[in-house]
């Protein structure tokens, strides 16, 4: 079994966190893949819009119907900043025998060396950076990866907590479920 993990601060979750993903699932033959919606995260640390709980739900509601694909609150539960050693020491223990892959963006993949213990994730997980179109690697890095092209997909959380704020529309950049429950709960406004 090939299991994704995919992990972020998710937002708001939107089509630009999706797609690429699903073409990673296609071009990987992955058996499904984990969204896993950060607690806080160490390098943006202080920096969420909306409640990892809000940001959870969102997540959920942006894989709704997606076959294999599951919204996982570990480090949303575990306490203090969620790193993704624990996260991935933790699903290589709770799932032995399958290959674990971490689908990152080149954004995440370029601070990569900077994350708490790189070579242990790149024992226990295969590292795949999903570049979007032409979009560049930062060559900065001794990170071994496999790079996967992916679909380009210019949407932004920033951009999308702008537009809630301005008073403009998102739905057409996230599912309509998404939509509402931002609406419903009056988030980043």
């Amino acid at each position: 079994m090939r299991l994704g993990i995919f992990g972020g601060s998710f937002d708001p979750p939107h089509l630009g966190h999706l797609l690429p993903v699903i073409d990673a699932v296609e071009a990987l033959a992955l058996d499904g893949v984990r969204f896993m919606p950060a607690g806080e995260q160490p390098l943006k640390s202080g920096r969420a819009y909306a409640s990892a709980e809000h940001r959870f739900a969102m997540t959920q509601r942006l894989l709704h119907g997606v076959p294999g694909f599951i919204a996982d609150r570990s480090e949303i539960d575990r306490p203090g900043l969620s790193y993704t050693v624990d996260t991935v020491t933790q699903l290589a223990a709770a799932h032995p025998g399958v290959e674990l892959l971490l689908l990152l963006g080149t954004d995440a993949f370029a601070l990569f060396e900077q994350w708490k213990e790189p070579e242990r994730i790149r024992s226990l997980a295969t590292v795949v950076v999903l570049a979007r179109g032409d979009e560049p690697l930062a060559a900065a890095t001794r990170t071994p990866a496999q790079v996967l092209q992916t679909r380009r997909v210019d949407i932004s959380s920033t951009e999308l907590r702008a537009r809630v704020a301005d008073g403009r529309t998102i739905r057409g950049f996230v599912p309509d479920a998404v939509a509402d429950y931002i609406a419903a709960h009056r988030l980043y406004r």
